[in-house]
């Protein structure tokens, strides 16, 4: 994970696919492009700025050590609701819409979006990062179908190797974005050489940003509890070497820490994806 990706930690779900039509769902999927997607476009803006340690959307990150039954932590969840986000849509139907930056004015008079509008803006702002060239020892790509990820997540792992997504899943209702948590058991640890993290990004329909980095990795399930009684079933990740990373990286800051010091962990929400295969339970 580099400072490019800094902001998508913070915005996440589950896989659902749209099972409307291309009329009707071209007409709905306009609506889903809100506010959550202008706060995203400020979050990475800003992603360089000191002053976004006031953001409470940065209390996402942890360290090994947090991660004691009983210890509490502040955590930032997203409170609205997984069944929100924007659907994944079937791939008869995401293939017959364009998704290239090459491409972008025919998008947005599908779309109807105006060509200056904070929509076309994060619709810009999505092609591009897709576009980007892959990091060095990195493989990305995004996803507009739950096929197509599924066959590029297939093409990273062995293809007889047995996959699993993991999400964070709320057990109780949610209802405030950041307060003190308490780890409440033993977390599950899985050590993941090789994983698959797929990133919501802000788009008319469902498009994740998935990048694949193998390195040391351990994928933690968490049963943590709210000051409030709220109940979180948290998936986090421990980046165990960050020796490489870039010193400005937002998580050295959160943390009070630098590259190589310590592992760098944080929590997924509810609408990012982990692929795992066949992992080692430690």
């Amino acid at each position: 994970m580099d400072s490019r990706f800094a902001s998508y930690s913070f915005l996440f779900y589950v896989l659902l696919v749209s099972q409307c039509t291309h009329t009707n769902s071209a007409r709905r999927i306009t609506e889903n492009i809100n506010k959550e997607v202008y706060d995203h476009l400020r979050i990475v803006n800003k992603h360089d700025d000191p002053s976004t340690l006031m953001d409470p959307s940065l209390n996402v990150f942890f360290t090994l050590n947090d991660l004691r039954i009983g210890n509490s932590i502040a955590i930032y969840f997203s409170t609205k609701h997984p069944s929100l986000y924007p659907h994944l849509l079937p791939r008869e139907e995401s293939d017959s819409i364009p998704f290239s930056l090459s491409q972008l004015p025919n998008i947005l008079e599908f779309f109807s979006f105006p060509k200056h509008s904070p929509q076309a803006k994060a619709i810009e702002y999505t092609l591009a990062q897709c576009e980007l060239e892959a990091l060095k020892g990195e493989t990305k790509f995004c996803a507009t179908s739950l096929e197509s990820m599924l066959d590029s997540t297939r093409g990273v792992f062995r293809l007889d190797a047995k996959l699993e997504v993991l999400t964070t899943k709320y057990l109780s209702s949610h209802a405030i974005p950041l307060q003190n948590y308490t780890v409440l058991e033993e977390p599950n640890a899985t050590l993941a050489p090789k994983m698959v993290a797929c990133h919501n990004m802000p788009y008319p329909y469902a498009v994740y940003y998935c990048h694949v980095q193998e390195s040391d990795h351990k994928v933690f399930e968490i049963l943590v509890g709210g000051e409030n009684g709220e109940r979180v079933r948290a998936i986090g990740v421990c980046h165990m070497d960050t020796s490489q990373w870039d010193p400005n990286h937002v998580a050295f800051r959160v943390l009070k820490t630098w590259p190589g010091r310590s592992s760098v962990c944080h929590f997924f929400p509810a609408n990012n994806l982990i692929w795992v295969a066949s992992p080692m339970i430690i």
